[in-house]
């Protein structure tokens, strides 16, 4: 076994398995076993549920019946029709179920060899973070001879039963999985990026053109291995499990099945254009009720749609659970979509490839507000910044950025009451070029991204970033609250994630030789206008270059301008603060650049926090000739090294 794969309850599925042939036993689970406790957390069963082995429910008990399929599942009594989506997901990708089934042949049934069987199987989720190996014995719930959750629509199949009974093995118990998410089991089964989107509030059944946008980036995740779901949210006249008039039930999770662009001979169908019709597929975990509107298997306009299209699309006419629609039809009907997407880090692919960043971290109270990491959200303006930081680097000129934040699984404390996701979400803030240390206070930084704050497990934000150093500060809605998460970020370009840790710079025996600094100061150049001519055709290449004391900090060249915006931020630790700090101007040119003026700056406290407009002037002191060009600055300036 290769050793990122972490145990589960510490338990070793090749020496559990060579002890019971040993001892020529089948295996019974001690960390979850066969009794009430294993089913429930709270409610009790109806009627007694009997443990039964695959042996004792048919004649010839297999993992797979003719491989694996979106077909092979059915509900069963449980709640959970959105672990049964994640399931029919799973089923169309071999690759993925391959990592979650592990040497699936070696764990087949041999009825040639019955010696070798040991009642045990082992299964792989990937929680937060670490892929898991988790062991199960094969007793399953039961009544009347028939299982009572997740179960194949073929009577000896049991590779749905075996994963459900591990998967609920994670969460506590079977109950614990009663009500949840396809993307946290599709997350579990893949490592996938998840993201949700809520159709309604996003009006794509009236914008056409986010309409197109929306199904050509389903269309793309599709392509590229990811996984998607969708649901309708009970409105506050409508329950769960009850039916549309369309034939499709509200609250319950479907798999997408397939995502196609229809094409229809010479027949004109006006759906987005002429011969194309953009289609999604669906399937219903309970295996049957299927969509009654326009494409439904029975309708007419299938009639126009040659019988080798029809093969191609591997349509179906039984009432299976799986359907076609229209995607117009589809954003009108839904309310919802969860996209998992398989994130490409491979550098051996025809695909785009992205770098990818993860980070363990924690929310923690403390009463120290430089140790406090639960500060809350934005809102909370006093405690906010007491949350953790993280800080990160775009180096390209822009760069799209996904950012994933997962809060810890909590369906095993459902036992104590506390099984409900907390509010999350992120800030995402532009900062100074050369901070290192975490941010006190919001002054000069300029707030550029805020993710949803919502109680599901995992919050997804895509953005396209200027280059430039980034704070990330993820959040609980509520001050106070103490949970783990994960924190991953893909960019084209590495990014350098690292956590802001240290308040200031520390002090060590060097400091004592070399002096500590003593003021921090903050300066951010906004723009520069009317600076000399350059060149023939009456525009110059600016950029800024800031000095204070050793070290010297630049801009990006802006082109061909003599009114440039440079936005630039940038933060000092001085140690002498009688020393100025420059602010300099200068001509980007091939051979050798040229210098176009300057202002000198005392930054001390006392000096004005407001945006001020300085001339520019010659080398030398702040009374040096004045020469074309004026610059505006922001400058903050501390006694207090943690204020800013």
């Amino acid at each position: 076994m290769s050793s990122s794969v972490q145990l589960f309850r510490d338990q070793k599925y090749h020496e559990l398995k060579g002890q019971c042939i040993q001892q020529r036993r089948l295996f019974e689970d001690p960390e979850f076993p066969a009794s009430d406790e294993s089913l429930f957390y709270q409610s009790a069963p109806l009627r007694k549920v009997e443990w039964k082995r695959p042996k004792d429910l048919c004649e010839d008990p297999r993992l797979f019946v003719n491989g694996i399929s979106s077909h092979d599942l059915h509900q069963g009594t449980l709640g959970n029709c959105w672990f049964v989506a994640a399931c029919s997901c799973l089923a169309l990708r071999k690759t993925l179920w391959q990592q979650v089934i592990p040497d699936f042949n070696e764990q087949e049934w041999d009825p040639k060899n019955p010696e070798k069987y040991a009642g045990i199987f082992r299964f792989r989720f990937w929680c937060f973070g670490e892929w898991t190996e988790v062991v199960v014995d094969d007793l399953l719930p039961t009544m009347d001879g028939n299982l009572i959750y997740c179960h194949s629509n073929v009577k000896n199949e049991f590779w749905s039963a075996l994963l459900e009974k591990a998967y609920a093995k994670l969460a506590g118990s079977y109950e614990a999985l009663d009500g949840g998410s396809a993307a946290d089991a599709i997350v579990d089964f893949t490592g996938a990026v998840a993201e949700s989107i809520d159709l309604v509030q996003g009006k794509y059944g009236e914008i056409i053109s986010e309409q197109m946008k929306l199904f050509e980036d389903l269309l793309k995740v599709h392509k590229r291995g990811g996984l998607i779901s969708c649901y309708i949210t009970a409105s506050s006249g409508s329950t769960n499990e009850a039916e549309t008039e369309m034939g499709l039930v509200i609250g319950h999770a479907y798999a997408v099945t397939a995502i196609q662009k229809l094409r229809l001979g010479e027949r004109l169908i006006f759906s987005f254009n002429a011969e194309k019709l953009f289609m999604i597929r669906l399937r219903n975990p309970w295996g049957k009720r299927e969509w009654n509107g326009a494409w439904s298997d029975n309708s007419e306009e299938w009639k126009k749609v040659s019988n080798s299209e029809r093969k191609s699309l591997g349509l179906t006419l039984e009432n299976d659970g799986e359907f076609w629609m229209t995607f117009e039809d589809w954003c009108k009907n839904f309310t919802d979509v969860d996209i998992c997407r398989i994130v490409n880090t491979s550098y051996f692919s025809i695909h785009k490839t992205w770098e990818k960043k993860m980070m363990h971290g924690a929310w923690a109270k403390n009463s120290d507000p430089l140790l406090n990491r639960s500060g809350g959200c934005f809102d909370n303006k006093e405690t906010f910044l007491q949350n953790p930081q993280y800080v990160f680097d775009v180096k390209k000129t822009e760069d799209k950025v996904l950012v994933s934040l997962q809060q810890e699984d909590r369906r095993k404390y459902k036992k104590e009451g506390k099984g409900d996701s907390i509010p999350i979400g992120f800030e995402i803030f532009k900062v100074e070029d050369n901070r290192r240390y975490r941010l006190h206070k919001l002054t000069v930084q300029e707030r550029v991204a805020t993710s949803l704050y919502i109680n599901t497990r995992t919050v997804f934000l895509k953005r396209i970033l200027k280059q430039g150093r980034y704070i990330l500060i993820p959040t609980t809605y509520h001050p106070g609250i103490i949970t783990k998460f994960i924190l991953r970020l893909f960019t084209d370009v590495p990014s350098e994630l690292r956590e802001l840790k240290a308040d200031k710079p520390k002090m060590t025996c060097w400091s004592l030789l070399c002096g500590y600094p003593r003021r921090v100061t903050q300066i951010k150049i906004h723009s520069a206008e009317g600076l000399q001519k350059q060149d023939r055709s009456g525009g110059a290449d600016p950029y800024v270059l800031i000095k204070c004391e050793n070290q010297n900090m630049r801009s990006s060249v802006q082109h061909n301008t003599t009114s440039a915006i440079f936005d630039t931020q940038v933060i000092f630790y001085r140690k002498n603060i009688d020393s100025p700090i420059i602010v300099q101007v200068w001509n980007s040119n091939i051979l050798c650049d040229q210098f176009l003026g300057q202002a000198v700056l005392a930054a001390s406290p006392s000096d004005p926090r407001e945006e001020q407009t300085l001339q520019l002037r010659g080398r030398g002191s702040q009374e040096a000739a004045e020469v074309p060009g004026h610059i505006t600055v922001k400058v903050f300036s501390s006694d207090d090294l943690v204020e800013l």
